[in-house]
């Protein structure tokens, strides 16, 4: 018997379930890769919202470098305030927000009370500046009486600013003597140095604490990091943890020098807390206030030159202690300035100031001629630009 070239009836019907199958399967196939397309824009759109919460990675040489956006910035001021001002129990690695935390840290008590952060209305002074820093403070180091007031609470990057708590950490766990070893990453690291380094050999710490704190060198921070920590990455874990302990609510560090900014923000009010603890300290204060320092090191002629680059004490502002400054494109130019005059202390934080030098003199000075009725002091010019 010959076979036929047409279906049978029954196999036409299997014929047609076969497909009905195929069109249910590429079906299911399709949704599954539609469910799967929608699940991986939602993991790349929190990646990238993390991201944002973590800054730009932007160094000093960086083409990309950007403050926190005004987005970011909003959702942390009033809770960032509200820690310092409550004393809250808990925070994330020296952070308010939970969404970028690596563990949990218990948030302590500020060291110094801020009378009247958080309310700029009640401020003894109202200097406005044509061109103002991002954010700012003007307060007593005594007293903690705020004077002055830019969106202290706002959370912006704040390069070598970070090497404060660098210096604080140092100073409570190594002896001025205590020979450090130079290491290939110390000796790698770009940006602001002390330059000379030897790699192989030891250098006392104290000369690496002035190597961190007058001209800002990167390589100190994290030859003195690892001294300190054994490593970089556990030296930054007790950065965090230090400044949860000293209720530094809108804090987080990811190095020890700041010269990357991805990671690295904090806001005026922390770094006013930062700078009183920070003069407590008398090896940091009896640095921070030195010009110029001569320092035995391992090279020719036994002795290191090194430089403070504050401006204050550049150009000799009457009465200046210390203390630091800073600079990355990301953050622009940082400093927290400190003056005594007639037994008063002022401290003057400015972030992303576009003349740190000259708007930290003109605050200085109006705080102890305006407020505290002194008798004025003349004052050699900063020059325009500083």
């Amino acid at each position: 018997m010959s076979i036929s070239p047409f279906m049978t009836p029954d196999q036409s019907r299997r014929r047609r379930e076969d497909a009905r199958r195929r069109r249910t399967r590429r079906r299911a196939i399709a949704i599954g890769a539609v469910a799967l397309a929608i699940l991986v824009g939602a993991v790349v759109m929190a990646l990238a919202n993390t991201h944002d919460a973590h800054g730009s990675d932007s160094t000093s040489a960086s083409k990309h470098g950007h403050t926190a956006d005004a987005g970011h910035t909003a959702r942390y001021t009033h809770a960032a305030g509200a820690a310092h001002a409550t004393g809250a129990t808990t925070s994330t690695s020296g952070l308010v927000s939970a969404r970028v935390s690596q563990e949990d840290l218990p948030l302590g008590t500020p060291p110094l009370t801020l009378a009247g952060i958080g309310d700029p209305a009640q401020d003894p002074l109202r200097t406005r500046f044509p061109e103002p820093p991002r954010a700012g403070l003007l307060f007593n180091l005594q007293t903690g009486q705020v004077l002055w007031q830019l969106n202290p609470y706002i959370r912006l990057h704040m390069a070598s600013l970070t090497k404060m708590m660098t210096a604080l950490l140092t100073v409570q766990s190594a002896p001025p003597d205590a020979p450090v070893l130079i290491t290939k990453e110390a000796v790698e690291m770009p940006g602001s140095k002390v330059g000379v380094l030897p790699l192989g050999h030891h250098v006392s710490l104290e000369t690496l604490l002035y190597g961190l704190l007058l001209p800002s060198g990167n390589d100190a921070a994290v030859a003195l990091a690892q001294h300190v920590a054994g490593s970089v990455n556990d030296f930054v874990k007790r950065m965090n943890a230090q400044a949860a302990q000293l209720g530094m609510g809108c804090t987080r560090y990811s190095s020890p020098s700041g010269y990357y900014d991805k990671g690295n923000y904090t806001c005026a009010a922390d770094l006013a807390e930062l700078a009183y603890v920070d003069l407590r300290q008398p090896r940091i204060a009896d640095i921070v206030h030195t010009d110029t320092a001569a320092l035995p090191f391992p090279i020719k002629g036994g002795r290191l030159y090194l430089y403070n680059n504050n401006p204050l004490l550049i150009y000799g502002y009457p009465g200046t202690t210390g203390l630091k400054t800073g600079y990355t494109e990301a953050a622009g130019p940082c400093l927290v300035a400190t003056a005594t005059r007639d037994g008063v202390s002022l401290g003057v934080v400015l972030l992303h100031s576009p003349l740190p030098g000259t708007q930290a003199a003109q605050l200085l000075t109006e705080g102890f001629d305006d407020v505290y009725h002194q008798h004025p002091i003349p004052e050699p010019p900063i020059p325009g630009g500083v």
